[in-house]
């Protein structure tokens, strides 16, 4: 064992604070660490620093996003990067207090525990000399035919046992007569401590969650698949520990999505409002195995060898065809376009760099239920796809998808871009569907043509696999039944104690009771420990009774 370093006399004769040194430092930090005001504290930090992973874009979630970030404020955003305020949950600062919290908790609980386990097996504390310094005291006068001490204290000892005490009979003591000591209340320090392992148990989970799960989106048409692989992915959030071999290789297939609309008149302007949603989908559990239907609702998943598929938007995807200045299809696909507001206007675009000579590139709206306001301008009406039209302008030059960079697909840069149509221009926009419009555009130059061929849903799903998740709810239920145990079950002790009485003959019985911190129902436990020795012992009659519970009432300590 080392020694701390010897106190030394200061030049006036004081004595000087001695050195902790190096292990007494490691001392006073270990006792320092495993507090659990230090725990708390710790904790409330995990929570703040946390809190820059939802206010600054996360580079395993959204690399372009942090890329625009960082480029767009010079100055903050390398400096943040640095500070690794883009990768919060994987960051050096954040796993530091994360794992300082773990080893904090289990510091704080294992020595409890311990003395829990000491304390549990230990008797009844000694039965006090004068009854009358407790919250909770009576004197009962004892009839004389009722038997000897030892009979009384065993049938005493009944009594407490079954109100669950436990119990030791004890022999007369130089100040204190024949009495019988019972405690009980120790389930709940058991829950606190069952709370905390628990609480340690979650935050296990969540780790173990954070480095073997993952979560991914893709934008699904009708009549289009999905394979769980990194490149069927939208947009792919893995976990530390995740790669390609640890996806489960199921496949999704959209056959039908289907929107139920109130057609009900309202006059709270909720007439043709979406109000039931289902995606028919066919699924292949793993390679070589057959097809089976199923279908996904909000708040319904899909449950697919331990992963989900979840139902998280829907929208149009209007199907386009689009030729080149040399006659060839270049673009035959369903476009899948963002929604806009409730009546489901959706932001189309359609990028095309296989068309010669030149890249072309379309932006604009599709409208499912095409209507004209008063200065002739389209929107949508209703939110189903009754009158669908596509209203695009044409852009052509380069696209930028040649440089490497990654780019959004919804989103159009027209920096190196030349209009091809427009309103203001003299050949106008594009308008594809309405009624007494044309479906197939040429474009002007003779740069190609463009062809709106049908409407087909599509619906975004997320894919999300947590190993632990299962845990996750087994501790956090356990928490809870740890926190009710610990406010609901109170700690109490209870003492009886034979006395002759004040007269030639006769016993009394001296009862007590103490409770660990504030216990309003312990007066009423008296009096049920009043009522039950009564019962027991006919003719039993009260002499006095004390009761300070709503006083000043004594904290119980081990």
């Amino acid at each position: 064992m080392t020694k701390d370093k010897p106190s030394k006399k200061s030049k006036n004769g004081d004595v000087a604070v001695p050195a902790l040194g190096f292990w007494g430092m490691l001392r006073w930090a270990w006792t320092q660490l495993t507090t659990m005001r230090t725990a708390l504290f710790l904790l409330l930090l995990v929570a703040v620093a946390a809190v820059p992973g939802s206010l600054f874009p996360q580079r395993d979630q959204s690399p372009e996003q942090v890329v625009q970030y960082i480029n767009d404020n010079p100055f903050w955003g390398p400096l943040l990067d640095k500070l690794q305020f883009f990768d919060v949950f994987t960051s050096v600062w954040f796993s530091a207090i994360y794992i300082l919290l773990f080893i904090s908790l289990i510091g704080c609980v294992l020595p409890r525990t311990k003395q829990h386990v000491s304390a549990s097996r230990r008797p009844p504390a000694r039965t006090p000399a004068r009854f009358a310094r407790l919250p909770e005291s009576s004197r009962l006068l004892l009839p004389d035919d009722v038997g000897s001490d030892a009979d009384v204290q065993a049938r005493i000892a009944r009594i407490l046992k079954k109100r669950r005490y436990r119990v030791q009979v004890r022999e007369p003591e130089a100040r204190v007569g024949a009495s019988v000591a019972g405690e009980r209340g120790y389930v709940r320090e058991w829950g606190n401590l069952l709370f905390h392992y628990s609480l340690i148990g979650v935050l296990a989970s969540v780790a173990l969650g954070g480095l073997f799960g993952y979560s991914g989106q893709r934008a699904l048409v009708e009549g289009q698949g999905f394979t769980n692989t990194l490149i069927d992915y939208d947009q792919f959030s893995p976990g530390h520990r995740t790669d390609a071999e640890s996806l489960a290789p199921f496949s999704v297939k959209l056959e039908k999505f289907s929107v139920e609309y109130n057609r009900q008149e309202r006059s709270d302007g909720k007439y043709g409002t979406p109000v039931a949603f289902s995606a028919d989908v066919l699924v292949k559990d793993e390679p070589g195995a057959k097809w089976r239907k199923a279908t996904i609702r909000p708040n319904h998943p899909l449950r697919i060898n331990g992963s989900d598929v979840y139902l998280l938007g829907n929208g149009y995807a209007p199907h386009v065809k689009v030729r080149d200045g040399e006659g060839n299809v270049v673009f035959d696909e369903s476009v899948v376009s963002q929604s806009q507001d409730s009546m489901n206007t959706s932001l189309s675009v359609i990028k095309v760099p296989d068309a010669k000579p030149d890249q072309l590139a379309f932006q604009g709206f599709f409208l499912p239920t095409t209507a004209l306001n008063s200065q002739g301008v389209a929107y949508s009406a209703d939110p189903d796809a009754l009158a669908p039209t596509l209203n695009l302008n044409s852009f052509y030059g380069d696209l930028g998808l040649d440089d490497g960079k990654p780019q959004n697909v919804y989103v159009l840069d027209t920096s190196k871009l030349k209009e091809l149509n427009n309103r203001e221009l003299e050949a106008g926009g594009i308008t594809l569907g309405r009624e007494g419009d044309a479906k197939t555009y040429e474009l002007p130059d003779g740069k190609g043509t463009i062809e709106f061929t049908g409407v087909d849903r599509f619906i975004g799903i997320e894919v999300r696999h947590d190993p632990a998740k299962g845990w996750v709810g087994v501790f956090a239920g356990l928490a809870v039944l740890g926190l009710v145990t610990s406010l609901f079950i109170p700690r109490r002790r209870v003492w009886v104690k034979l006395t002759p009485a004040d007269s030639d003959s006769g016993r009394i019985i001296e009862l007590g009771l103490l409770a660990r911190g504030e216990d309003p129902r312990l007066a009423v436990e008296a009096q049920a420990l009043r009522d039950a020795l009564t019962k027991e012992f006919p003719g039993l009659t009260g002499v006095e009774v004390v009761s300070t519970v709503h006083g000043v009432q004594r904290t119980l300590r081990d």
